[in-house]
Order: structure tokens, then sequence, then C-alpha cells
């Protein structure tokens, strides 16, 4: 078991004295009509305390190997588990780079990613994929640019956000591209792109569940930064979708998916104070 919440966690200790306030008032009214002969409270006291502390640990290896949360947000159901988007329901978000190139040769699109997996297993006819997107009236709306001088991908340039619904599944313009086809992101970018992401998710959604990778992991470089964890990236989609605005009426719900790879990195008992805090 990976150690993700320390033992004295604040949360976690909040959490056990809500549930001790509770055990002392059942204890009042049951002691109320039982009386202890004074030769066996000491050792009840000592039982009690152990009882305590078992309940104590418990509370702690479970939040430790949690791999799920439920959270209300702007009273919508937001839930965060381990699992395989492709297995998943309903509509599934799908990051593309700005310009939604679909050519895989581990070079422009990687087929260890997302976007290469989906592009491989999913499409049967890359070139219909490619007329659809080229040829959709809202999203050539979000053209920012025409990058004739770019070698190898598409020339399009799509305002990151956009969104293409393809099937179940909502293709959207993530990562920028530099000259060498790496992807990035500033922080700004990043942040843009969240606010732009539920604006188009907003329109599209229709009363499904929207199921959401965890966007910015893996190969996406953040230029201001050396790094930023999982967690971070986590968070920040969490908040984002809070200062959306949006809801999901119930049964729709947002989920978003962490890989199996992940779930060491991401400590989801934190974000019930996440939750709190938002």
């Amino acid at each position: 078991m990976k150690i993700k919440v320390g033992f004295f966690d604040k949360s976690l200790l909040k959490s056990f004295f809500s549930i001790l306030s509770v055990i002392s008032i059942i204890l009042s009214f049951v002691l109320i009509g039982i009386n202890i002969p004074n030769k066996y409270k000491l050792y009840t006291g000592i039982a009690l305390f152990f009882v305590l502390i078992i309940i104590y640990i418990i509370m702690w290896i479970h939040a430790n190997r949690s791999t799920n949360v439920k959270l209300n947000i702007n009273n919508s159901t937001v839930r965060v588990k381990v699992g395989d988007i492709f297995e998943e329901e309903d509509l599934k978000v799908i990051p593309f780079n700005e310009y939604f190139d679909t050519c895989v040769d581990n070079r422009i699109i990687s087929d260890k990613t997302l976007n290469g997996i989906y592009i491989k297993n999913k499409v049967n006819d890359i070139g219909e994929l490619d007329y659809l997107i080229d040829s959709n009236q809202q999203l050539n709306e979000k053209i920012i640019n025409q990058i004739h001088s770019r070698i190898e991908g598409k020339k399009k340039q799509y305002k990151i956000g956009s969104i293409f619904k393809h099937n179940d599944y909502l293709l959207t313009a993530f990562s920028k591209f530099d000259q060498d086809n790496r992807a990035y992101l500033y922080m700004n970018d990043y942040i843009n792109f969240l606010i732009n992401f539920w604006n188009e998710i907003d329109i599209i959604y229709a009363g499904r569940t929207v199921t959401i990778p965890l966007l910015g992991s893996g190969i996406t470089r953040f230029k201001e930064y050396n790094m930023i964890s999982e967690q971070e990236l986590l968070e920040l989609l969490l908040w984002s979708f809070k200062v959306s605005r949006i809801r999901f009426t119930y049964p729709a719900h947002v989920s978003i998916v962490i890989h199996e790879s992940a779930k060491d990195k991401i400590n989801f008992y934190r974000l019930r104070s996440v939750e709190n805090g938002l």
C-alpha cells in the first residue's frame, strides 16, 4: 500500500473526531441506564481506547487504499475513479492537438497516447474523420490561423478547448505543438483551455454523462514549470468545473477517469477537502 495520506492528516483527524463526537453522545445515553462497577471502569476505559485506535487505523488504511471518490460540485455529481475511458458509457473526451491531427506515426501522434489509441482502435476510416472535422461549420468558426509553413500534419489551427463530436466521443483541441511537433502548454493556455472546454461541454452534453481523462498528464510540457503533479492537474480540473457554473442534472454526471498507472499519484481522500474548499 502506497502511503498517500499521512497518519496524522488533518482531514483524517477531523473526520475521526466527528465520529468520536457521535460515539461520545451514544455512550452518554447508554451509560445513563448502565452502571459499570468501579472495578471494571479502568478496563472498560482501556478497551474503549483501543477500539478507538483500531477505528482510526481502519480509517487511515481505507483513506490510503481509496481509488474513487464522489463529490458534489455546483449541485452536480462528480466522480473521480480509476478505470479505462474506452470502457465508459455516454460521452468520452479525447484530447487532440490544436490542429486535430490524425497521423499516428510516433512523430506527430504517439500510438501510446489516448489520442493515438483512439485513432488506431476506434476510427474505422481516418479519411472520413478528417473530412468531417475539416467540413464542420461550428468547428471552422474556431479556426484561429492557418500555418502553411507546417511541413507535417494539418494546417488549420483551432482555438484550444474547441470540441468536435464524433459518435460518442468528444474530440477536443487540447495541446499546442511547437515546430518539432512536441506537445506543450503554458499554464495560462491550460486555464484558458479549461474555461473554453467547459463552455463547449455545456453546449454539447445534452443531459448525458461526460467522462474525462486527466487532461495534462503524459507527454504535455508546461513551459513555466519543471514539473506539475497529477494531483495538481486534477485539482485544477475540479476548480475549473466549479467556476464554469455548469450543472449536470441527475442521473447525468461528470466522471474523471484516472489511468491505472497513475492511481498511486492521486490522493483521493484529499479531494474531499478540495471539494469543501472549492
